[in-house]
C-alpha cells in the first residue's frame, strides 16, 4: 500500500530522495505504508532527473531527504522532488528535512556574508512546499525563515531516555559545550532528574571554519558523570576538545549526546580517541561503516517522525510530541 487514506478522502504519500533511503523505509514502516515507487538518477553532467511512477493529483504529500554530504546534491534533489510534486497537482507538499540544511548559517557575523538557511527556506517555498518538518534546528529562530507552518520537532526525549539507562541519576551533570546550548541543556537537566549544569567555555575564529578551542569548565563536575550535549557533530574537534577539559577538571566519565551526526572527517577517529565513554546520536544522517566506532549507538528518529507525519495529515497536535515545548 503506497498511500493512507482518512476521512473526507484525503490520501498521504510519502516520497524519499536517495540520500538516506534507510530512514525513509523506517518511516514508512512505523506508517503502515510503502513509498511512493520514484525513478531517480543523475545525467552525465550531474543534473538530477525525478519522476513519480503513480499519480498524486489531490494527495497530502511528505516529501523527506536527508542531507549529507555533498549537501549541495542532495539539497537540489529535494527542491526538483518538491517541484515535481507541485506540477503532478499535489494538494499540500510537506517537506521533511530532518537535518535542515545550511542551519548554521541563520545569521551574520559579519558584513557581506549570506543568511544561507533563509535562502534554503525560500527554495523550499518557490518549489512549492506548504509546511516543513525538522528535528533540532541548529537555532529556533529558522521557524521563522519559512513562509508557513514549521513543525520543529524535538529528539531530546529519545536521546535523554536512553542516556537515562547509560548514568547515575544522583551523580550526573549535565555540561554545554558553550553558552549557546544553556537552555538546551536546561531541558537535559530537566529529563536527568533536575541534574545540575555546567558548560565550556571555548573560544572561535570567524574566519576559521569548523573550528574551536574548549579552554576550560565552568561548574562542578569533578568525580560526576558527564552528559555533554550538542545539536550536531561535524569534524569532531569542538567535542573532543570538551571531552579532554572535562576529564581534565576530574569528570568520572564523559557521554556525548547529539542529535545530528554530520561526522565530516576526521570525525570518527576523535571521537574514538576522545576518551568519552559513549557517543549516542540519532540517524537523521546517513552513518556509513567507515565512521562508525566501538564507542557509537545510533538511536533510530524515525518513531517520531511518522508521529509528526501522521498528526499532520489527520489535522492533530505536533506539539503533543514534545510536551509542548517550542
Amino acid at each position: 500500500m503506497s498511500t493512507i487514506t482518512a476521512q473526507g478522502e484525503k490520501t498521504l504519500v510519502l516520497a524519499s530522495g536517495r540520500a538516506h533511503p534507510e530512514l525513509a523505509k523506517e518511516i514508512a514502516k512505523e506508517l503502515d505504508i510503502e513509498l511512493l515507487p520514484t525513478s531517480a538518477y543523475d545525467f552525465a553532467n550531474g543534473e538530477i532527473y525525478v519522476r513519480f511512477e503513480e499519480s498524486v493529483r489531490g494527495t497530502d504529500a511528505f516529501v523527506i531527504q536527508a542531507h549529507p554530504a555533498p549537501i549541495n546534491e542532495w539539497l537540489m534533489e529535494h527542491l526538483i522532488m518538491i517541484d515535481t510534486m507541485k506540477r503532478a497537482s499535489a494538494k499540500r507538499i510537506t517537506v521533511v528535512a530532518p537535518f535542515y540544511p545550511y542551519a548554521r548559517q541563520d545569521k551574520k557575523h559579519r558584513g557581506r556574508e549570506p543568511i544561507s538557511a533563509r535562502l534554503v527556506a525560500d527554495l523550499y517555498k518557490t518549489a512549492g512546499a506548504d509546511r516543513l518538518i525538522s528535528v533540532d534546528l541548529h537555532t529556533a529562530q529558522i521557524q521563522g525563515f519559512f513562509d508557513g507552518p514549521v513543525d520543529h520537532l524535538m529528539a531530546i526525549p529519545l536521546l535523554a531516555d536512553y542516556v537515562r539507562t547509560r548514568v547515575d541519576l544522583d551523580n550526573v551533570t549535565v555540561v554545554s559545550p558553550d553558552t549557546g546550548r544553556v537552555r538546551v541543556a536546561e531541558q537535559w537537566a530537566e529529563r536527568l532528574g533536575g541534574a545540575p549544569l555546567a558548560f565550556v567555555h571555548k573560544s572561535r575564529d570567524v574566519n576559521v571554519p569548523n573550528q574551536a578551542v574548549a579552554k576550560q569548565v565552568v561548574g562542578q563536575i569533578e568525580g560526576r558523570d558527564c552528559v555533554l550535549i550538542d545539536d550536531m557533530i561535524d569534524t569532531g574537534g569542538t567535542i573532543a576538545g570538551a571531552v579532554k577539559v572535562l576529564k581534565n577538571a576530574g569528570a568520572k566519565d564523559v557521554i556525548i549526546a547529539s542529535t545530528h551526526a554530520v561526522f565530516s572527517d576526521p570525525a570518527a577517529r576523535r571521537l574514538a580517541e576522545s576518551g568519552a565513554r559513549e557517543v549516542v546520536v540519532t540517524n537523521t544522517l546517513p552513518i556509513p561503516p567507515e565512521k562508525q566506532f566501538p564507542q557509537l549507538t545510533v538511536l533510530s528518529i524515525a518513531p517520531l517522525i511518522a508521529r509528526a507525519i501522521r498528526e499532520v495529515f489527520e489535522d492533530g497536535s505536533v506539539t503533543s510530541l514534545f510536551d509542548g515545548r517550542s
